[in-house]
């Protein structure tokens, strides 16, 4: 566990994937009616005197989770320490974590919902009622102790939700999902970055950019720092569109954002399955992915794109996979009408 004392005076020590990240409310970029809700939440807290209410933060990675959990504390002057659900892994973890918080500290915990059913136990009173139980002895003297704990808030932050057990969802008093990024955020966050990075960047490269950045902030990043090695390689001082294509062309990234493993993908399903609809496991066990991985990462995106939609008997890639690939889709049955971006 990493134990964070935001100070807005102090500089992020922790490289450029940190030093790119927003700090203030006003510097993020996107999600703007959950920034809307955000800041009438925090404020509200601070007239009161009282931590934010406990707050879920859910949707596909690289969207701004952790950024935004590092805001919250920043904006209510908190500590923040930061977890996960995998590395509390007895109970006894979480009470020691809880026992030395501070009076009003943020407890960001990633992944939370990998937390075991028992840490999940000992969380609810903590989270409700500030208490949290401990076992003193063992065998027929052991007793049970309760402990209050300081006033706090839970930040969790998830990519799969619908794992979360009911109880634990229920606690939270604030839940938010982040949505993709559209164009025109992506561009502002890759100007910023650039600035941040001491490179310029011209209209037309931070869009090609953005086009090609999976709706992801994280992505955009790590993109535009790679082209950055291109243009300087090439004694460039600006970024331009030119650069940018010779740069993902070179990262096998095509102009919708999709990378090697989408694209074999996608012809796994037409070229072995006729299109689909084929099963997630078989998907898996044929490209050597981790199911779970195809499901948060690769499949979100390709759904966005209008590349794969989910059916009840499994995966099937649309027409405009088969136009984007330069393949024929199949020809209609008698009767069905075909959608291009169905």
């Amino acid at each position: 566990m990493r134990n964070e004392n935001l100070d807005p005076n102090a500089l992020p020590g922790e490289g450029d994937e940190l030093s790119l990240r927003p700090r203030f409310l006003r510097e993020f970029i996107g999600q703007d009616q959950l920034k809307v809700n955000l800041k009438v939440f925090i404020e509200a807290a601070k007239q009161r005197s009282e931590p934010i209410d406990h707050l879920l933060l859910y949707g596909p990675p690289g969207l701004g989770k952790t950024t935004l959990a590092h805001i919250i504390a920043n904006e209510m002057g908190s500590i923040i320490h930061v977890t996960s659900g995998p590395a509390i892994e007895r109970p006894g973890d979480l009470v020691g974590i809880l026992t030395n918080l501070e009076e009003g500290a943020i407890l960001f915990i990633d992944e939370i919902h990998r937390l075991s059913r028992a840490v999940e136990e000992y969380l609810y009173p903590a989270m409700e009622d500030r208490k949290v139980d401990i076992m003193i002895g063992q065998g027929p003297a052991a007793r049970s102790v309760r402990m209050e704990v300081p006033s706090f808030t839970v930040v969790g932050a998830t990519t799969r939700q619908g794992l979360l057990t009911g109880p634990l969802r229920d606690r939270f008093g604030i839940i938010s999902h982040f949505q993709f990024y559209d164009q025109n955020s992506l561009v502002e966050i890759i100007k910023r970055s650039a600035t941040i990075l001491g490179y310029e960047i011209s209209q037309d490269g931070a869009e090609e950019l953005g086009r090609r950045s999976r709706g992801t902030p994280r992505i955009a990043n790590r993109l535009l720092r790679r082209v950055r090695d291109f243009a300087q390689v090439e004694g460039m001082s600006s970024i331009e569109k030119s650069i940018v294509e010779k740069a993902t062309t070179a990262l096998d990234i095509d102009y919708l954002g999709l990378e090697n493993i989408d694209r074999t993908l996608l012809k796994l399903m037409i070229e072995r399955h006729r299109g689909g609809p084929v099963g997630v496991e078989t998907l898996a066990a044929s490209t050597g992915e981790d199911s779970q991985t195809i499901e948060d990462v690769y499949e979100p995106y390709l759904m966005q794109s209008g590349l794969l939609k989910r059916t009840p008997r499994g995966r099937c890639v649309t027409d405009f996979a088969y136009q984007h690939l330069g393949l024929t889709p199949p020809p209609t049955k008698k009767g069905e009408e075909r959608d291009l971006f169905e």
